[in-house]
């Protein structure tokens, strides 16, 4: 309920998931249980927030009755930031049809697109999730023009992806979102760590993701007058 995924309580209840094996979940464990890609990249990030103790032991792992604070929770700052999540159509039929080593290739030639288009427009990928990416405009880095850059940067990825070898033309949804949001680095600059962004704006985005077509790029309305 903290992280805004109450909604999610009964199915976590029903698989008998409690705070101790809720850290060895996987991106594939969430969307089992039904979790969209903007509540599985919430979730995340939210574990790799929580405190040394409830996460599963590593050599890294302080000693007891020695607190530790997370980078998110010394860096976090309140940010007004665009977040664009781009999730790829059709991917559970390209991994039907192809071979997983093709597949794996497929999706490298995908993600390594996307991340190009994503730095030329002064964009930061926070986590690659699968088929999908959740992109920060705003951090670590502001400009004025970051809800422009960020629907510059959706558009873009739809026409530069077709340009990738595959069974059939590859497609995206994306969803644009801006708002305010508490932001800190949790992974020095990693994309495959996920970065802490708490606020409805990363909800907001993914939703509308969620409702764009194909090859198509939604906005909230926040971000149209941005845009104006």
């Amino acid at each position: 309920a903290g992280i805004g995924l109450e909604q999610y309580a009964e199915g976590f209840e029903r698989e008998q998931i409690d705070a101790d094996s809720a850290p060895y979940l996987t991106e594939a464990n969430l969307k089992d249980l039904g979790l969209p890609m903007g509540p599985r990249a919430r979730f995340l990030a939210a574990i790799q927030a929580l405190s040394p103790t409830a996460r599963p032991a590593s050599p890294t792992t302080p000693p007891s009755g020695v607190a530790a604070q997370s980078p998110a929770a010394a860096d976090a700052e309140r940010r007004q930031l665009t977040v664009l999540f781009c999730d790829m159509v059709g991917s559970t039929a390209l991994a039907q049809k192809l071979d997983p080593e093709d597949l794996r290739e497929l999706m490298h030639a995908y993600q390594q697109r996307c991340g190009s288009v994503v730095e030329k427009y002064g964009g930061h990928v926070a986590q690659y999730l699968g088929d999908g990416l959740m992109v920060y405009f705003g951090w670590p880095h502001a400009h004025e023009d970051d809800a422009e850059r960020a629907v510059r940067a959706g558009l873009e990825v739809i026409a530069s992806i077709k340009g990738i070898v595959a069974p059939s033309a590859l497609q995206v949804r994306v969803g644009i979102a801006t708002g305010a949001v508490v932001v800190g680095e949790t992974g020095a600059g990693d994309a495959s760590v996920p970065k802490v962004a708490v606020g409805e704006t990363p909800n907001l985005a993914a939703r509308l993701q969620s409702l764009a077509g194909a090859d198509e790029v939604i906005v909230a309305p926040a971000t149209h007058r941005l845009l104006g």
